[in-house]
Order: C-alpha cells, then sequence, then structure tokens
C-alpha cells in the first residue's frame, strides 16, 4: 500500500508485521574490493557472507507468509497420491481456472518439458521477449526463438504503461512467415530483460485472437502474474475496480497452457504446468516421471507444494501483490530524480538501471552491465546482477551477440527489504553515477559455452576497481 504524508510526499507502506529477523554484515571496502576480485567480477560468484543487501534476483528469496510456514508443517510426504499435491492442485483450479496440473521443482523444468514435446528441429518460437532458460531449452531443441516485442519496449526512458506487449503486426508477419513452423506463442509476465515490464489484457487478448485463428497453442510464463496483474490494475483503466484474483482469472482464459517458477509470485521453491488441453498434459506427463518425478510431487518437497498452493491464493491479495512493485517504483523514481538512467516506468521485479547511459564511454564488448554490478557492488556492498551481453551466449560461430540492452538489475524481493534499505541503495548508487568516469570494462577469463553468466569469470581493464575503491574510501572511510 502506498500511504500520503502530510507533507505531500507518498511513501510505500509495509502491510506486514517483522517476526523473524536474519543478520546481515556490511564488510569495509578492502574486504569488498578483494572479494569481487575473487568472484572473477561476477556477481554470482559472491558468497552471501561478503553482502549486505542481496538484490540479486528475486526467484527464492521472497519472504514467506506465517500461513505459508505453517502449511509446510502438515506436509504429506507420500511419493504417490500426496494430499499436499490434492491442496495445490485446488490452489490451481480456485486461482487460475485450470483443471489439470503437475508440479516441476522449478520454472525451468517447466520449459525443459515444454520445449521436449513442442520443440523440433527448425521449430520457431514467437515471444514478447526472451528469458536465458527459456531460450536455452528452444534452442537446445533445435528450435529459434522470434522475439516480437513493440519497439517502444526497448526504449529504458519512456512513459509507455505496457513495454511488455507482443507487437500483433509482428506476430501476424511471422505466421505468415514460418506458418506451421511455429510451435507455440509464449508470453512472458512481467518481462524480465527489458526490465520487468507488464503486457496489457488488450495485448494479451489481441495475441489469443491472433493464435486461435491460427490454431497456435499460447504459452503463458506466470512466474509474476501477480505482479503483472496489479499493474493492469494501476494502468488499464478498464480494470482499475477488478481484483487481482479477478484479471489473474481473465488472463488465464486466454492461454492455453500455463507455467510458473512459485519461487516469484507464489513465494515457494517450486513451480508448475497447468492446462485444460488433456491432450497436452498427457504429452507432458509423459516426460514428467523421467526428468522430475511422479504426478502428486515432479521434484519438489511436499513441503514446499503446501507452500505453494498457500502462495497462489495469497498472491491474489492487492497488498501482497502490490508490495515489491511499490517499493520498486520508490526506488526508481528517487534515482531518476537524482538524475541516474533507470528503466521507466518502474516495472515488476527490480529496478533497472541502464548502464549504456550510466556508461556511455564504454563500448558494449567491454559489458557495461556487468561492470557497473561489479561497481554497484563496490560502492555499497549490495549484490546486483547483470543483464545485458553477458547474458547472451554466443552464437554458433562463437560471435558476441550484443544484447539489446544493458541493464544493473536491483531485484526487490517480496516483504525483505525496509525504506531504510532502498534509501541506502539510492545514496550509493547516486553516488557512483557521480564518480561513474571512474568505472572501466571487463573480460573474460573463463567463459562456459551456455549461460555463461551463471559461471564466467571476468577481469577488468585497467585497475578501475583500486581507484574507485580510493574515491570511495576517501570521502566514506575504510570502514563503510
Amino acid at each position: 500500500m502506498s500511504i500520503r504524508l502530510s507533507d505531500g510526499r507518498v511513501i510505500p507502506m509495509e502491510m506486514h508485521k517483522v517476526r523473524i529477523v536474519q543478520k546481515v554484515t556490511l564488510p569495509p571496502m578492502a574486504y569488498r574490493l578483494n572479494a569481487i576480485a575473487e568472484a572473477g567480477y561476477n556477481t554470482f560468484l559472491l558468497p552471501t557472507r561478503h553482502i549486505f543487501l542481496d538484490m540479486l534476483t528475486d526467484s527464492g528469496t521472497n519472504a514467506m507468509s506465517d500461513n505459508q510456514l505453517g502449511a509446510m508443517m502438515v506436509s504429506d510426504d507420500a511419493y504417490a497420491g500426496s494430499e499436499s499435491f490434492t491442496r495445490l492442485a485446488a490452489a490451481v483450479k480456485d486461482v487460475l481456472g485450470f483443471e489439470l496440473c503437475m508440479p516441476v521443482h522449478q520454472g525451468r523444468a517447466a520449459e525443459h518439458l515444454l520445449a521436449k514435446v513442442f520443440v523440433k528441429p527448425g521449430s520457431v518460437v514467437a515471444m514478447n521477449y526472451h528469458f536465458t532458460t527459456s531460450r536455452a531449452h528452444i534452442e537446445l531443441a533445435g528450435g529459434t526463438v522470434l522475439e516480437l516485442l513493440t519497439d517502444e519496449g526497448l526504449r529504458t526512458a519512456s512513459r509507455e504503461p505496457f513495454k511488455g506487449n507482443m507487437d500483433l503486426d509482428k506476430l501476424s508477419a511471422a505466421i505468415g512467415q514460418y506458418g506451421e513452423r511455429i510451435a507455440y506463442i509464449r508470453m512472458e509476465a512481467t518481462t524480465n530483460l527489458v526490465g520487468g515490464q507488464p503486457f496489457s489484457m488488450d495485448n494479451l487478448r489481441g495475441v489469443k485472437e491472433i493464435a486461435s485463428a491460427h490454431n497456435i497453442p499460447l504459452v503463458f510464463d506466470a512466474s509474476l502474474i501477480s505482479e503483472n496483474a496489479f499493474l493492469i490494475k494501476e494502468r488499464e483503466p478498464a480494470y482499475r475496480d477488478c481484483s487481482i484474483g479477478e484479471i489473474i482469472r481473465e488472463q488465464m482464459g486466454y492461454v492455453d497452457i500455463v507455467y510458473l517458477s512459485g519461487r516469484k509470485s507464489a513465494a515457494a521453491r517450486g513451480g508448475l504446468i497447468a492446462t485444460d488441453n488433456r491432450s497436452y498434459f498427457n504429452r507432458l506427463l509423459e516426460w514428467l516421471p523421467v526428468y522430475e518425478g511422479f504426478a502428486t510431487y515432479g521434484g519438489m518437497s511436499t513441503k514446499e507444494i503446501e507452500a505453494m498452493a498457500v502462495g497462489l491464493r495469497e498472491m491474489c491479495e492487492t497488498d501482497v501483490a502490490g508490495s515489491a512493485i511499490q517499493f520498486i517504483k520508490y526506488f526508481v523514481d528517487r534515482l531518476e530524480a537524482n538524475g541516474v538512467p533507470v528503466v521507466t516506468p518502474a516495472g515488476g521485479l527490480a529496478c533497472h538501471v541502464d548502464a549504456k547511459r550510466f556508461l556511455p564511454h564504454l563500448p558494449q564488448v567491454q559489458y557495461p552491465a556487468g561492470a557497473l554490478a561489479a561497481a554497484i557492488y563496490l560502492a555499497s556492498g549490495i549484490r546486483s546482477m547483470e543483464r545485458g551481453t553477458i547474458s547472451t551466449d554466443r552464437d554458433q560461430q562463437g560471435n558476441e551477440v550484443l544484447a539489446d540492452l544493458e541493464l544493473a538489475r536491483l531485484a526487490v524481493p517480496r516483504r525483505v527489504y525496509t525504506m531504510s534499505h532502498i534509501e541506502y541503495a539510492v545514496d550509493r548508487i547516486t553516488w557512483l553515477h557521480r564518480w561513474r568516469a571512474q568505472v572501466g570494462g571487463l573480460q573474460f577469463v573463463e567463459e562456459p559455452p551456455v549461460l555463461r553468466f551463471f559461471f564466467g569469470r571476468l577481469a577488468p581493464v585497467g585497475d578501475w576497481p583500486q581507484r574507485l575503491a580510493e574515491a570511495f574510501v576517501k570521502e566514506f572511510g575504510a570502514e563503510c
């Protein structure tokens, strides 16, 4: 909930009480300088003991509710026929409206099964925009990803409310070009790699009309469905008076298959696939025991199945769906007011800093988003992550594929951080922006061939980390 103060300011208000806390520490600059070097300037390789605020991701890092924790205590650990699955299936029916569902251990497991069943060599999958693991599974199955985002979606400084929309003209043209080679159409809510941007209900409806006219399955990545629904409620006038649950149910009425990582909107570690199409379901179910597990646990702990069932219901509450969104908006607005280039309007998932505009002196081949993420850690002890060219694998000939955007992502896990944490992040990133000329590039020294952003190691071009550290210590002292 957002609250207007007596002085006119609007701030996000935490609609929960903190009853269990986890201790964090702020390592001093010399410690951070050594830690980022040992991690190969890849924030994924930083141990949490070296981190003050962990804003790497919202995946599996959201705070669980007391009701979720309580439900985990009464789980049924049966290998087959678990009552925990029965409760999950009931939640899927009530919240998403689908009769058939199967649990999987996380979102990328669902992507793997979908690619295994629907994608053949030469297939094309049309989507508003790719996600790293979704594209990897499609390409490993011999398919090609076709991104059909509207042009506005790649403009980081914008007031367009639905930058995750698919361009319907591009979709129609793609169907005309590729025809039956299109395995399915995928819509991602909210669209991760362009700054957590939502798509509108009107756009989803238009995609469905085209898909139905050509008998193409419409697949919905619902990992952040409640956040997308909250932004529809805020930004699409026809839905202002609708509940989050009503918006979610209407969205689901347009899709053939939904899958999700429960680690995001549902705040539990797991995932699922759901549909009303028995043929699709049976084709996916054939492979579930091979890669995941039996149909009533699907590679998940039954404790997490219980937590996900509760989380699906809780994500329909307005204060839950909007809790991270409103903090992200405050974060983005404060940085924008300080002259820091961020993706606007604020979306779901995270505050995204535009590294191309933040570090205009760096060529893209020196990975500005990765360099910025490393610099943010040095300036603050905050772990963000790169979403740019490092997150884009090389082509089959080994050539670098430059990303459309270079973003440093500061995720805001739901109900984890406080206003003072956000204000601290704003201050340190604003300071870094003043010293941005000190930040140099990176180069790979160890580079995996697939999803290199997870385990790749880099080195700085020049001695810029030391120079940045010296400037920081001169202003704040060695212990900060």
